[in-house]
């Protein structure tokens, strides 16, 4: 063993050593060479499919020789590639990677889906499956300490600004919704006029902005995360990594493997997180006001 080298090791088919084998890597995930940064991003994004792609495939998707997959899963105590796979594929099972193209999406479910689809009502099922298995997901990789932190954070903000892009601006719309039924002050980055920059500029040291994202991420989200840093504001990233363009540098970090039928990913699991976060933060708000009112006070 190398001196680079992790003397230790998740034990395989271990419940949660995918869990321990990610955390291990994002402690060290500053002092990795850059293509084991990327690797390290691939696989946390990628958890889902590790178990079932070739090493080919994921050098590929890293952008990386097949050597460095090897060295990675060496870097990390283990013989090599196959044996770290192992772990993967001891606790998930398979799920389909997404493809670009919308379009592309549906014309491989027609051309894969001959007599494996009865009706349209089947797809709908589907996609019922794969949102109850996402919020399963959910519930299984739930970390209590970050989201008690998160909602200690919005409790603490001055104000609170929400991002996010394509297809999760629905869900950025209605936690600014939600939201605004506290007494917080609450700002909706919609980029109206491409005014990120603008909508943006005067978040604060006292703020906090959520930001909301999946792979491909948004550029918009990502520069937004940025200005935040810059003007001491706190980030509590809601995304599928904690070591990718949106996790790695946010102060908290909310995890959300989504569920995909025919190659689309739902979106289920996260506004459930969405509505949690809000009902948390209300009801901490409202102590705190039940907390200064003296005794008596509501009686009539």
């Amino acid at each position: 063993m190398s001196p680079n080298q992790s003397s230790e090791r998740p034990s395989m088919g271990k419940q949660g050593a995918v869990d321990e084998l990610l955390q291990r890597v994002a402690q060290d995930f500053e002092t990795l060479p850059r293509q084991l940064q990327n690797i390290a991003s691939y696989l946390e994004r990628e958890r889902a499919n590790i178990m079932v792609q070739r090493i080919n495939e994921i050098a590929e998707g890293c952008d990386v020789h097949p050597s460095a997959v090897v060295r990675f899963a060496q870097r990390f105590g283990y013989s090599g590639f196959t044996e770290m796979q192992a772990v993967f594929r001891s606790d998930y099972t398979e799920t389909v990677k997404p493809v670009r193209s919308y379009q592309q999406r549906i014309r491989n479910v027609i051309a894969e889906g001959e007599g494996a689809i009865v009706g349209t009502s089947q797809m709908a099922l589907r996609f019922i499956d794969a949102s109850r298995a996402g919020l399963e997901e959910l519930a299984n990789r739930f970390d209590t300490k970050q989201f008690d932190a998160a909602v200690d954070l919005l409790v603490k903000a001055e104000n609170i600004y929400v991002v996010a892009v394509r297809r999760t601006f629905g869900i950025a719309s209605y936690i600014v919704y939600a939201l605004q039924h506290t007494h917080k002050r609450v700002h909706l980055v919609s980029g109206l006029g491409g005014m990120y920059r603008e909508q943006i500029r005067s978040i604060g040291k006292n703020d906090v902005l959520i930001a909301i994202s999946y792979p491909p991420y948004g550029k918009e989200t990502i520069y937004c995360s940025r200005v935040a840093h810059q003007h001491k504001a706190k980030v509590l990233a809601i995304t599928d990594s904690a070591l990718g363009a949106l996790g790695r540098d946010a102060n908290i970090t909310l995890m959300v493997s989504e569920g995909s039928a025919f190659a689309f990913r739902a979106l289920t699991s996260t506004i459930c997180l969405c509505q949690a976060l809000f009902v948390a933060l209300a009801y901490k708000l409202e102590l705190k006001v039940e907390e200064t009112i003296p005794p008596g006070e509501y009686d009539d």
